[in-house]
């Protein structure tokens, strides 16, 4: 996590929205993010040996309750794998992980501080069971909106038909890795303004 509190979580509102595996951007998308500047950012889709995914909840004033991987911006000048590892340490107390591909990128335009959205890179990371630990304290993750760390099944996830996931693709992409494996090429999920 990043001084800048709001700007590394992702956004609860995300209007828009594409499908997910195989996916080409509409005509316009690109030109639609162009202009703007987006925060980078970096994400663990975290699962153990059962393959359950471990999630953080975050609370917004304006939606509520938002489940999403862990993760955050990239500190300038700082590698993406290694802005990986420090928010896995500060969130979750991962130290020094084995870092698959990446799964996903996702943009999404909602404003955040002196950003007009955030691109994430969702690296796999699959991992022992354990029981979050985080470098950070709990009023320190709060102030961020984090507020709880929790292993999901795969079933769990798919009956949670009235959770908000960050993306709101979460349970279908995530579903498509964990039986099929990673993809050739990372999901791009892109959810413009309007």
């Amino acid at each position: 996590m990043t001084s800048a509190a709001s700007a590394n979580r992702p956004s609860a509102s995300e209007p828009g929205g594409d499908g997910v595996r195989g996916h080409s951007p509409r005509a316009g998308d690109s030109e639609s993010f162009d202009h703007l500047n987006l925060r980078p950012a970096v994400r663990a889709l975290m699962v153990d040996p059962d393959d359950r995914v471990l999630l953080v909840r975050f609370e917004f004033n304006d939606v509520g309750t938002v489940w999403a991987t862990p993760g955050g911006g990239i500190e300038p000048g700082e590698e993406t794998l290694e802005a990986l590892r420090r928010e896995l340490a500060e969130e979750v107390g991962l130290y020094d992980p084995e870092v698959g591909p990446c799964v996903w990128i996702r943009t999404h335009t909602d404003a955040m501080g002196s950003w007009d959205g955030q691109r994430d890179e969702v690296y796999l990371v699959r991992c022992e069971a354990m029981v979050p630990n985080p470098l950070m304290t709990w009023e320190q993750l709060r102030a961020e909106g984090l507020h709880e760390l929790r292993w999901w099944t795969l079933d769990e996830l798919a009956m949670s038909s009235t959770t908000l996931f960050a993306p709101r693709e979460l349970v279908s992409v995530v579903t498509s890795i964990i039986r099929t494996g990673p993809p050739n090429a990372p999901h791009i999920l892109r959810h413009p303004p309007g």
